[in-house]
């Protein structure tokens, strides 16, 4: 997809295109250093799409993977501005590589771009222990069921609006076999906590939790995440945390990670 620049100060500026890059080598070292799962995602094709200034040798650039938008290189309005319109979306966390780009989001969007915080996770391939987590496993509580994520499952929690994040990302069961892994806990049959991969990298994948509101707070969650965890060190995937709030860094914490720092990021509403 592309789409063309506008005009500034009144006067038609050289044709010039926002494109698709669909040779992300080209655009990979303007995101150089990043720790960021669904870059790689984007980078390697496996999911999401980057966007630049130009397809050949761009200057800016943005990688777009589900509600996340990554924003890098040169600051440029126009990638900034349009990043929110493409399949029709309404909400988009925008991820600035600097303050400047910060800059020309709160520029772009005013108050439909809400400041906030996030709280990177170090990626530590040795810290798990792996005893504490697989006794995790077995604490689960009578009458609930833990089973790993299958085409009954993903398709079932397509359906289902809390925890429909497991697996939306994925347009079929097949892309989530291939690059996916989750865990969820079901009672009376029916999904009430789950761990799964929000995106997947050749490597390993983003995680995701949620548990149904009237099922939180009874350790569902940290067992559904030490069977996730288990899971991807058994295939040797790395499953990568990035916490929305504190109670995910405590919750990461728990099974063995271990806080970063906090960066800001701007949540854009329709």
């Amino acid at each position: 997809m592309n789409w063309k620049r506008g005009h500034q100060g009144g006067r038609s500026e050289e044709a010039e295109m926002i494109c698709e890059i669909s040779r992300t080598e080209k655009a990979a070292p303007l995101f150089a250093g990043w720790e960021e799962t669904m870059i790689a995602s984007c980078l390697q094709g496996v999911m999401g799409k980057i966007y630049g200034n130009c397809e050949e040798n761009p200057v800016s650039a943005i990688a777009l993977l589900g509600d996340f938008c990554f924003l890098a290189g040169e600051p440029d309005r126009e990638l900034a501005a349009k990043a929110p319109e493409q399949d029709g979306r309404n909400f988009l966390i925008m991820v600035p590589q600097n303050g400047r780009w910060a800059e020309v989001i709160e520029d772009c969007h005013g108050q439909r771009a809400r400041k906030t915080v996030r709280y990177a996770i170090r990626k530590e391939p040795d810290v798990f222990r792996r005893e504490e987590l697989q006794a995790a496993v077995e604490g689960l509580p009578e009458g609930y069921v833990l089973k790993r994520m299958d085409e009954t499952l993903f398709r079932r929690c397509k359906e289902i609006p809390w925890c429909r994040d497991l697996v939306s990302q994925y347009r079929d069961y097949a892309q989530y076999e291939a690059h996916g892994l989750g865990a969820v806990i079901l009672r009376a049959g029916e999904p009430v906590s789950g761990a799964s991969s929000y995106s997947g990298y050749l490597g390993g994948i983003e995680i995701e939790i949620d548990t149904r509101e009237d099922y939180r707070r009874r350790g569902l969650a940290y067992i559904c995440g030490a069977k996730l965890i288990l899971d991807c060190l058994e295939r040797g995937w790395y499953p990568s945390w990035d916490a929305q709030n504190l109670w995910s860094v405590a919750l990461a914490e728990k099974l063995g990670y271990h806080f970063s720092h906090a960066y800001d990021v701007y949540e854009w509403s329709a």
